[in-house]
């Protein structure tokens, strides 16, 4: 028998966006190592490599490995709080390790508007050179 108050609140998170019902993107298929990838750090909740078209010197992305609904930083609740950190944490680590200990810069492209190209959420870490304000 099922609770029509647990169904009305499963529709209402899909509809809020809280539910992740988008397929597999190309995150998913590099995390399952079905799509090679230069991983350069890996955890048991993110996994960090090379972005294939490097705005800098040093680009990599550093990516949660379960999605969790995270589709876009926008879709994030209370829920995804030390996975967020746990990114944070892991972007300047990594940085550091790629020799970035002079500065970098750590963008997190947000839908349409913020010129979001994969909906699995994904912080960009670049630098390397010597970056200029406002980005583009």
């Amino acid at each position: 028998m099922s609770n029509g108050g647990d169904e009305s609140a499963a529709k209402k998170a899909a509809a809020e966006g809280l539910v992740d019902s988008e397929g597999p993107t190309i995150f998913d298929k590099i995390i399952s190592k079905e799509i090679p990838a230069n991983v350069i750090y890996e955890d048991d909740k993110c996994l960090a490599f090379r972005d294939i078209n490097p705005q800098a010197p040093v680009h990599f992305l550093v990516i949660p490995k379960v999605r969790d609904g995270l589709t876009r930083l926008s879709r994030a609740h209370e829920g995804h709080k030390e996975i967020l950190g746990h990114l944070l944490y892991t972007a300047q680590k990594v940085a550091k390790d790629e020799g970035l200990g002079e500065g970098f810069r750590v963008a997190i492209n947000d839908g349409p508007g913020g010129c979001q190209s994969v909906y699995h959420l994904h912080l960009h870490v670049i630098g390397g050179r010597q970056l200029t304000w406002p980005p583009g």
